[in-house]
């Protein structure tokens, strides 16, 4: 009422899944009905570029340290493009949100206690949308969060079932949490 615009003015949609094609399209026509609006991608910060760089002599990260930088990536996502977007009135569909991430920690072996810790400095969002990948895609999934991570864990010439297994795990783990 009095100019001052505060962050429940703009809309923040939570879009999260294990296909990186499938999320940007699914971000898309969460906002093609929006009058303003835009994506916040993961890897905002540069982190995970950082990361895929780095030499093979620097190991391969654990879940809870792909995890970290995760966070790391979403505060900075929060900082300099969600919060001054929702401040505007803006419509922001950040791709992925937390979800993957927690459904990615979970398949990890991480604890839910853990990672509802991490990230309890997220808001909340308006609205939450799942994109599950189409059938058979589930190993070949490379790009995006998930699969970036899993890929930076057992290695370029790693174990694939290994891969697969974990892409497939957090991908039935954000199905359940579709349905809740």
């Amino acid at each position: 009422m009095n100019g001052v615009r505060t962050a429940s003015d703009g809309v923040l949609i939570a879009v999260d899944g294990v296909d990186a094609d499938a999320l940007i399209k699914a971000a898309r026509a969460a906002l093609e009905s929006r009058a303003r609006g835009g994506i916040s991608k993961w890897d905002a910060s540069g982190v995970f570029q950082e990361l895929a760089v780095a030499e093979s002599a620097a190991g391969a990260p654990s879940p809870r340290t792909l995890l970290l930088l995760y966070a790391a990536d979403l505060a900075f996502r929060l900082r300099w493009q969600i919060r001054p977007a929702l401040l505007e009135g803006r419509a922001v569909v950040a791709a992925p949100y937390i979800d993957t991430a927690v459904a990615f920690g979970r398949a990890a072996g991480l604890s839910s206690v853990w990672l509802k810790n991490l990230f309890r400095f997220a808001p909340r969002p308006a609205e939450r949308r799942f994109v599950h990948a189409a059938r058979g895609r589930g190993h070949a999934a490379k790009d995006g969060f998930v699969g970036f991570s899993c890929q930076r864990m057992v290695g370029a010439n790693g174990n694939a079932r290994l891969r697969g297994r974990l892409i497939n795990a957090t991908a039935a783990a954000l199905r359940k949490a579709g349905r809740k």
